[in-house]
């Protein structure tokens, strides 16, 4: 079943009504759902498909001449051509009768094993892109290999794609309407633990508790999950063990530089360096104080809810996995579950609110969205907001987040309010998001205060389905 990706569908069956060459780059990391929406794209056209393997440029270009023979002569034939350029030349022939597609997917495999094999690619589009009618789209996963040699202004292609497209992990939206039977609780849940990531989502049953799901994937030394996190980065990074030591850091609470390189016990310079990488890979964010720019005041988070999850309850508790004893695993990260769903609230909330202004249904049209903290002079201590959007100098949004069993009461509301002073906007418009809704002082105050939103769990899901069903 394939759900999801219409945006990227549409813009690559626009492109493909062109009618003349058109070239795409499609990249983002493993797992993520690439080759499935180029299967989907490609399924009822005429196109050539070959996918990559780690190998030598001999199997990859044998590989290739069978794929490109199978389309022309549609048999499985043992003829190969002499190189790369002799084949792609081929194609770019067959491509000036009639228009064709030519996908080559997991392109860093075969880059790397033909190190003339972009210079090539450049040399041919070139010579046929003003007389060809082939769309042809390269794949990768390798997420710097691909922004390096592909993208980048040095790389012999740059200049020659005419549309790229960087894939993401499913949003809550999407990821919702991959499972029909999980209760609405559940759904969150589940995008708490695994995020977006297609690859993920499948490996969740929702005729099964998300308790067991957790213990049959997770919890489970023979699942695919169980050793997920190690696996990619042992693919994207030559040094995992630092990797891993600093994303455990992050996991469990060290959010600035200096906590992060004394939990890990390395110096800051170094960490740095770490950091860097892990934000190119999309696993780490770095956060400053909505509207401010310094990075004195940075911190980091995981950015995947899958690495997140992982790092927040493996690691201490391995041993007890490792032995089959997933019930007393999961006795230990059951308590800790609705405190780890806070973050990932905030996050849906921040969907919503995106949705609704993509919509036209936001009060405050705001430029970006974010989290902000700092001091109240006032008060004399720390202090944060979830959400905070401005639309001018004179108007913003505010937001609190609450994943609890109780409902949100006057307290909360009078918290937000005070926050919101911090700032000196004229016209402020105040969210209140809440797991169970809201007590009765709350709601009248909210109606009384005339720029309050109460928005609970439910809302949300209402609205991402009225989303998708309308978009």
């Amino acid at each position: 079943m394939f759900i999801g990706r219409e945006q990227e569908l549409a813009s690559l069956n626009k492109l493909y009504t062109s009618d003349k060459f058109e070239f795409v780059v499609i990249y983002g990391r493993r797992r993520v759902g690439k080759t499935a929406l180029i299967n989907k794209f490609i399924g009822d056209k005429k196109a050539i498909y070959f996918m990559g393997v780690e190998s030598n440029a001999k199997q990859n270009l044998e590989n290739f001449s069978k794929n490109i023979m199978e389309y022309t002569m549609d048999i499985s034939a043992d003829t190969s051509f002499l190189s790369f350029q002799a084949a792609l030349e081929y194609v770019f022939k067959l491509a000036q009768k009639e228009r064709l597609i030519l996908a080559i997917d997991e392109y860093p495999y075969v880059a790397r094993s033909s190190k003339s094999l972009a210079s090539t690619l450049q040399l041919l589009i070139d010579k046929y892109k003003d007389s060809s009618k082939l769309m042809f789209i390269l794949c990768g996963s390798s997420m710097s290999y691909m922004e390096d040699h592909v993208l980048a202004y040095k790389a012999p292609l740059y200049g020659r794609r005419t549309a790229q497209m960087k894939i993401q992990p499913f949003d809550f939206g999407d990821t919702c309407r991959c499972f029909k039977n999980f209760s609405a609780e559940d759904k969150a849940l589940i995008y708490g633990i695994v995020g977006g990531t297609p690859q993920y989502l499948l490996q969740m049953k929702d005729e099964l508790s998300v308790a067991d799901n957790i213990k049959n994937t997770f919890l489970n030394p023979t699942s695919s999950l169980f050793e997920e996190p190690e696996n990619l980065l042992k693919q994207e990074v030559r040094e995992p063990a630092l990797y891993n030591a600093i994303i455990t850091a992050i996991a469990t609470g060290a959010s600035r530089m200096s906590e992060i390189s004394t939990k890990v016990g390395e110096d800051t310079n170094v960490c740095a360096i770490y950091l860097k990488n892990l934000l190119e890979l999309g696993i780490v964010r770095k956060e400053m104080p909505y509207g401010e720019k310094t990075s004195r005041k940075s911190l980091y988070a995981i950015d995947d809810n899958m690495f997140r999850f992982w790092y927040r309850f493996l690691p201490e508790n391995y041993s007890v996995i490792t032995r089959g004893a997933s019930e007393l695993a999961y006795k230990r990260i059951e308590p800790f579950l609705t405190d780890y769903m806070g973050k990932v609230f905030e996050e849906i909330c921040r969907q919503y609110l995106w949705k609704l202004l993509l919509r036209g249904e936001s009060p405050i049209e705001f430029v970006e969205l974010g989290r902000w903290w700092g001091t109240d002079p006032v008060e004399k201590k720390q202090t944060e907001i979830d959400l905070m959007g401005e639309q001018d100098k004179n108007t913003a949004l505010f937001g609190e987040c609450k994943w609890t069993n109780e409902k949100v009461d006057l307290g909360v509301l009078d918290a937000l309010l005070k926050r919101s002073q911090l700032f000196r906007y004229r016209k402020v418009q105040l969210y209140l998001f809440a797991k169970t809704g809201f007590t009765k002082g709350c709601i009248d105050m909210a109606n009384k205060m005339g720029n309050v939103t109460l928005v609970t769990y439910e809302d949300i899901l209402k609205s991402m389905i009225t989303f998708y069903n309308n978009p």
